[in-house]
């Protein structure tokens, strides 16, 4: 990697990173748990710097081999994305080993790995108060507790859903036709209130091998700035334990070391750490992942915003609503500022405007897409689990 980095008379100048030779590296994203689903396996190659992300590893014959047999999989529609080709549930004291061959024959295997003890979630809570850095908001925690003592390292991540109110919504709908000329309807669609469901990106990890005992308490994994406008109605988290072996929760303690590094100049510099894959066909060859085989336990959690702050002001919209009322046609004749944000999606009626004046010419009062319609941060079809 060149790094460019010019410092002259007090100025700093853009750093410019380049990447001008990269090692195609096979990265591997394989955990198989104990749920009775299409397991999947997720094939992909290393990117440059400069890159927008990975490129998938697709044509590749993937395949599992257990004790109780060989488990075949199969690329989905999504390119590097291989299910399993039928529903399968990993089971313990069963031993597992990963092989993949890739369109240009090459060979890859995992070291032979096992599934840890299931351990349930024994509760998921929300708590009001102040964060390390002193912010308002709501920590989510979790407790569970393995009574054999089999299970003493955790991986968590969740998946959130949060109910948006478009907090402008008006049921009248503008439509633009050639001529400029703009009449209004009804909506014929939902979009005053919407769901939208985002995944974890953190690694978050538990040890209870130093304690007494195989027990996690009170472990944080989700602080809420009160500011947070997820939680401004309704807010659903889904919370998965994975109960790992040593070997996994070392890989991905290092992998979160490298990727909390904060500065490329801090002394813990990014670089290559080997997991349970390698190559079969040649020795020198990096492989990127882990082949996990963990037990999991899920628990849901919901809460309203009122519940934590009763008669509070709710935290602000993503989207700034301040209302115009653009013109319908410029002083030349041609189509203003309604008829062209219509045509691009970008506002929704308010209400008329009975009082045109150089400021608010138009005759209808607008607000950004996202003031009126939620379907611009979310999906208007209720979730199949949604709980009011």
């Amino acid at each position: 990697m060149v790094l460019a980095l010019l410092v002259s008379m007090g100025c700093v100048e853009e750093v410019s990173f380049n990447t001008q030779e990269l090692e195609s590296a096979l990265v591997v994203e394989a955990t198989i748990t104990d749920e009775t689903k299409p397991q999947q396996i997720r094939l992909s190659r290393t990117y440059r710097f400069e890159e927008d992300g990975p490129t998938p590893e697709s044509g590749a014959r993937v395949w599992m081999d257990s004790d109780d047999g060989m488990i075949s999989f199969q690329e989905s529609l999504e390119p590097g994305l291989y299910l399993s080709t039928s529903a399968y549930a990993a089971s313990p004291n069963t031993n597992y080993e990963l092989h993949i061959e890739t369109n240009d024959g090459s060979s890859y295997q995992s070291r032979s790995t096992q599934m840890v003890t299931e351990v349930p979630i024994e509760d998921v809570y929300a708590v009001r108060e102040a964060s390390d850095f002193g912010d308002d908001g709501v920590s989510i925690y979790v407790d569970s507790f393995d009574p054999t003592g089999t299970a003493d390292y955790y991986r968590y991540e969740y998946l959130e859903t949060y109910k948006i109110i478009a907090p402008l919504w008006n049921s009248i709908s503008m439509i633009a036709s050639d001529n400029c000329d703009v009449q209004l309807g009804i909506r014929e669609q939902e979009e005053r209130i919407c769901f939208n469901t985002v995944a974890s990106t953190d690694v978050n990890l538990v040890n209870t091998s130093g304690l007494s005992e195989s027990r996690v308490q009170r472990h944080l994994v989700r602080f809420l700035d009160a500011d947070n406008y997820i939680i401004s109605h309704r807010y659903s988290i889904l919370l998965r334990q994975y109960a790992q072996s040593q070997e996994a929760f070392t890989y991905y303690r290092l992998l979160n070391e490298l990727s909390e590094s904060e500065s490329l100049f801090s002394q813990n510099q990014p670089g290559f750490f080997e997991g349970n894959i390698r190559s079969a066909t040649n020795q020198e060859e990096k492989v990127v992942g882990f082949f996990e085989v963990a037990s999991v336990s899920e628990r849901r959690l919901y809460f309203d915003y009122e519940d934590f702050f009763p008669n509070e002001t709710l935290p602000p919209y993503p989207s700034g609503c301040t209302e115009i009322a653009p013109p319908q046609f410029t002083p030349a004749g041609t189509c203003g500022g309604l008829v062209t944000g219509i045509r691009n999606n970008e506002i929704r009626f308010l209400r008329e405007n009975f009082s045109p004046n150089d400021v608010f010419p138009g005759p209808y009062y607008v607000v950004a897409r996202a003031c009126g319609d939620c379907t611009a941060l979310g999906s208007n079809v209720v979730p199949d689990f949604w709980e009011d």
